[in-house]
């Protein structure tokens, strides 16, 4: 069904068969019931809290002893917050706090993994992208460059590709 056949007929229905069909994707889906708590009750910094929460337990869990070490944790979130329009500061500042506690775990215990290197890699690309195209550079500048110098300190092995990336999306040296 196309974009336009769904306006025609939804355009067609009673308000009543319209109010039962949105309550019964309510129910039946979880991403309709997020978006609508979301709308309703935007509590952002409750949903940031949370998130942060949960990608600093992939690598200092709470409940075990291993940490999972997954990136795809923070990703998830990025991905929800996005969907949803959260407010970019919002977004930019899970997308590097995501890269600051694996930073932190890897001080503690150094991470030998290549597959690692390369996912903070493109997690670090994907914020200083993001926060770029939404013209917030000042408000994370100090942040980005502590994370690449965390990076040079700890020896990464991507650490000057950290420090290019700063450089190559940076058209006017704020950074």
């Amino acid at each position: 069904m196309s974009k336009r056949e769904l306006k025609k007929y939804l355009g067609e229905l009673p308000k009543e068969a319209l109010e039962e069909q949105i309550v019964a994707l309510y129910d039946k889906f979880a991403p309709v019931k997020t978006y609508y708590d979301f709308v309703f009750n935007p509590k952002e910094d409750q949903l940031v809290s949370e998130a942060k929460m949960k990608i600093t337990n992939e690598y200092f869990p709470v409940k075990t002893k291993r940490a999972k070490l997954r990136r795809s944790t923070a990703q998830k979130y990025i991905k929800q917050f996005l969907l949803l329009g959260v407010d970019v500061f919002a977004v930019a500042d899970v997308m590097l706090h995501a890269i600051e506690v694996a930073q932190k775990y890897n001080a503690r215990r150094e991470i030998r993994y290549a597959s690692f290197y390369k996912s903070m890699l493109n997690s670090f690309e994907q914020a200083v992208r993001y926060i770029i195209s939404h013209g917030i550079k000042p408000s994370f500048k100090d942040r980005l460059i502590q994370i690449v110098n965390e990076a040079n300190r700890q020896d990464w092995e991507n650490r000057y590709e950290m420090a290019r990336i700063i450089t190559l999306f940076d058209e006017d040296s704020d950074f």
